[in-house]
């Protein structure tokens, strides 16, 4: 499996779920499967909005250590890792 992190091309956050202003953490199979699983967890009622950075096989060490490494779940397993109030 492949950690993949998002940055999306948000302006205003208002009507986005809580945290994703960040960007979002998957660890999926491949790039089509990370986008299945927000299309499942994350954008459930809403579209995904454009994805404006998407690095594959993300070293999580590098993302943010304020904010991300706090509070973010285990990369290893399928599904969404940060924000993680999405499984």
């Amino acid at each position: 499996m492949k950690r993949y992190w998002f940055d999306f091309a948000i302006e205003n956050i208002s009507g986005y779920p809580p945290g994703i202003g960040l960007g979002c953490g998957v660890t999926a199979y491949n790039y089509d499967d990370a986008i299945q699983i927000l299309k499942e967890k994350l954008f459930k009622s809403i579209p995904i909005p454009a994805i404006i950075k998407c690095i594959e096989n993300v070293d999580v060490n590098e993302l943010d250590q304020g904010h991300v490494i706090p509070n973010m779940k285990s990369p290893r397993e399928r599904g969404i890792w940060f924000p993680f109030i999405y499984e």
